[in-house]
Order: structure tokens, then sequence, then C-alpha cells
């Protein structure tokens, strides 16, 4: 009784803090969740009232041939997009995160700010300045000065290498951030473990995978679901370097910019939206994030324990 009564009493104290919170979570994560799972078992109608069709707007998705090729398309262009993110970008952010850590890295706050820095800018801006770096009528005359003429090639025109260059500026641009949470997840290791493992005369390749990798592996597994989701959700760095119907010939098509044209801007030519198929899009991405998501956060947590 005496427990309950404490609980009480203390509920009475935080939960006028949290109502605000899960209000405004409510009101703009989970309703328009749910109310998206609704809408995609309606008609995409933009003008007409709205038709209860059950799963028509997922077997049209999968079965008309057209929606069914930039479907699977967008699909596989995601998976590989979170793939590079995954080998360059997290790769990357360990390697940082191990040297900034090191204790012997002199001016590692300067580097730190450095790495960070282009996670601060805006997407669009840093998308489009890419994108004349790597237009060669802008690049060759500085490349032929040092010799490098040759790299002057229509990166973002040629559909072998279009979603490759998308990628790697996408890895530039956010490889500060999960070197922020691996940096932070070295730190917390106990110096008494590195120290024990230098007596041991185990060298620093060793100490890495046998006592850094996993205690951070928790981290590991959180920036892992950080870059499967946010890839999966990607739209804003095609639009700035491509188009949003994933120029040239659908090459650099995502997850992100179909659902655009389906369910938001409509598909050319006959540019009318589609918020049932669309909805259907989001519905299927969301069953894919789930599935992907709970996996990996399970794995990761029960190592780590």
């Amino acid at each position: 009784m005496k427990q309950g009564k404490n609980f009480m009493q203390g509920a009475l104290t935080w939960l006028p803090y949290l109502i605000p919170s899960v209000i405004i979570y409510v009101a703009f994560m989970a309703f328009p969740l749910i109310d998206s799972l609704r809408l995609s078992f309606f008609s995409g109608n933009p003008t007409g009232p709205k038709v209860f069709v059950g799963f028509e707007n997922f077997i049209k998705l999968f079965t008309v041939p057209e929606n069914a090729a930039r479907y699977w398309g967008a699909f596989k262009h995601t998976w590989i997009f979170f793939a590079i993110h995954m080998l360059v970008q997290n790769c990357f952010g360990i390697l940082f995160a191990v040297l900034l850590t090191n204790k012997t890295m002199k001016f590692s706050g300067v580097y730190r700010t450095i790495i960070f820095i282009p996670a601060t800018l805006a997407v669009l801006i840093t998308g489009y300045l890419w994108k004349l770096i790597l237009n060669p009528i802008w690049s060759e005359g500085a490349l032929s000065k040092i010799h490098l003429e040759f790299l002057a090639q229509p990166w973002l025109g040629q559909e072998s290498t279009a979603l490759l260059c998308v990628s790697l500026v996408s890895c530039w641009q956010w490889v500060g951030i999960p070197t922020m949470m691996f940096t932070a997840g070295l730190q917390n290791i106990p110096d008494d473990l590195i120290e024990a493992g230098h007596v041991e005369g185990a060298g620093g390749w060793t100490i890495f995978w046998k006592i850094k990798f996993p205690m951070i592996l928790p981290v590991v597994g959180m920036v892992a679901i950080l870059t499967f989701v946010n890839n999966f959700n990607a739209f804003d760095v095609v639009y700035a370097m491509e188009t949003v119907n994933g120029a040239p010939g659908y090459s650099t098509d995502i997850i992100g910019t179909l659902f655009y044209r389906v369910g938001i801007a409509g598909q050319h030519p006959v540019g009318i939206p589609d918020s049932g198929m669309g909805t259907a899009i989001a519905t299927i991405t969301f069953l894919v994030l789930v599935a992907g998501v709970l996996p990996v956060l399970r794995a990761t947590q029960t190592k780590s324990e």
C-alpha cells in the first residue's frame, strides 16, 4: 500500500509534464500513421468521396506492370542506398570515433567539429552544391589544372553511377551523426578494461574487436536502425541532386520519391495524385521498417546483456 501511494504521489508530480508531449506525439505521429493505414484501404480519388476498396490498392501496386516495375525498382534502389550508408557512412563513423577517442590524438575537438559541420547544413543546399561540383561543365577547368581531367564525367547523368554519387554525398553529409554516437559509446568504456587488455599483451586491433566493439554493440544496433529508417524515408537528397522522377532513367528512384510522385504530386503524364496508392506504399514501407528494426534491436540488446 505504501509503495502504491508513493507511486501515485510521484505520478502526480511528473504526469503534468508528460501530457503535453503525449498530445503532440499522438497528434503529429500516432494519428497520421494510423490514418495512413486506414486510407490505404480506400480509393484515392482526389475530387470524389473516398470509397472502401479493401486490398485493391495493394493488388494494383503489384499486379499492374508499370506500377510493379516502378515499385520494385525503387525498393531495390532503397536497399542499395541503405547498404552504401552502412558500408561507408557507419564504417567511417566508427573509424573516426576510434581516432577521436584516442588519447594521443591532438586537436580532436577541431576534427570533431569539422566532421559534424556538414550535418548542420540544409540537404537542399549541399545537394545543389554537389550537383554543381559533379557537373563536368563546372569542374573540368579546375580538374584540368591538377591533371585530373579524366574525372570530369557526367556522374549524375549516367545510370551506372548516379545512385552511387547521390549515396556518397548523403554519407558525407551525415557521417557526423554516427561518429558522435560511437564516440559517446567509446568514451563510456571503463579505462580499466582497456588497461587490462594492454597488460595481457593485446594490440589495438584485438582490444577493439574483443573489448570496445562488444561494449558499444547497443550503439551499433541503434545506429543501424536509425540508418535503416532514415534511408527508407529519404527524399530530399535525391530531389536536390536529381529529380523526383529518379533521373536518369529511374536509376535514383527510391521509396521516398516514388511515394511523392504517386501520393502527392501525381504520376506523369496524368499528374493526379492517388492517395490510396500512396498510402499503400507508405503502409508497406512501415511494415518493412518494423520487420527490419525489431530483429536488429532484439539481437543487439540481447548480446549486450
